[in-house]
């Protein structure tokens, strides 16, 4: 059976994290995911992939794990996702230490959905090649697992290079929390089977989601993984899409909700929790 999640931007003028983690657990939700940017450049030269102009939210955001420690401390059965933790842009020993910190903080509700992010000047100012970015990513998370896993870890690649080094807490998930590749480029299936635990697409209208299901499928089972879970990020009230989605066998919907006050994303939520109570 299928799970139902939400997401938003955890803004510095929306309804606060503590509220919103306290009313998706009260409503049943399984779990809550909060995107990241560390800044947007004002320069504003990389287009937004949505097409029209950036939305404010984008600069206002909170830090997705402060937001989340925050949310586990007032709630006990929740999932805490990052959707998408922007691996590109942080140190991998720090942020280790951080996944693992907030897993075991709340309990081991910790989703930790990553991506490579889009704009490049962003990037830049952390000091990242954009052509790079998935080599870099791919080593950042095979160093990530070496932390959670090992007493002594260690990893020597081209872009992550340290010698055995003790890093604690370990994560209360054996092996780390499940890492969910939030992407939809022509090798993010490949991607996923080869260092990730899921799949995370983005409801985008005209994106042929069954020719990935079955691109996902196909790498899996090469990968000698089997079947990949899928997450569906930016699902909106629509009971039709919502039952097409979970006709197509995905594991996770993952409701939208807008970076606004409570008067108006309550209300949302309560129509998101009516789906959810149909669909079961």
């Amino acid at each position: 059976m299928a799970e139902f999640g939400i997401s938003m931007f955890p803004t510095d003028y929306a309804i606060q994290p503590i509220e919103l983690a306290l009313a998706a657990e009260q409503r049943g939700f399984e779990s809550m995911f909060f995107p990241e940017h560390t800044h947007i450049p004002a320069s504003r030269k990389t287009p937004w992939p949505g097409g029209a102009e950036l939305p404010k939210e984008y600069w206002h955001t909170h830090d997705p794990f402060v937001a989340l420690g925050a949310a586990a401390a007032v709630t006990k059965k929740l999932k805490l996702g990052t959707g998408v933790c922007l691996v590109i842009e942080r140190d991998p020993i720090v942020l280790a230490k951080e996944v693992a910190s907030l897993d075991m903080i709340s309990g081991g509700r910790v989703i930790f959905g990553i991506g490579a992010g889009w704009n490049v000047e962003e990037m830049a100012n952390h000091g990242v090649d954009f052509k790079r970015r998935w080599k870099i990513v791919k080593e950042k998370i095979l160093a990530m697992r070496q932390i959670w896993t090992k007493e002594a870890a260690e990893f020597h690649g081209e872009f992550v290079n340290f010698d055995p080094i003790w890093s604690f807490p370990k994560p209360v998930q054996a092996g780390g929390p499940p890492i969910l590749l939030g992407s939809q480029s022509p090798k993010t299936f490949d991607r996923v089977a080869e260092y990730c635990d899921g799949w995370m697409p983005i409801n985008f209208p005209r994106y042929d989601l069954a020719a990935g299901l079955k691109a996902l499928a196909e790498a899996g089972k090469k990968a000698g993984r089997g079947q990949l879970p899928v997450s569906m990020f930016g699902v909106g009230p629509n009971e039709d899409q919502v039952k097409k989605f979970l006709d197509l066998g995905l594991d996770r919907l993952i409701f939208a909700l807008p970076p606004a006050t409570r008067d108006a994303v309550l209300p949302l939520l309560d129509k998101y929790a009516e789906i959810k109570a149909k669909a079961r």
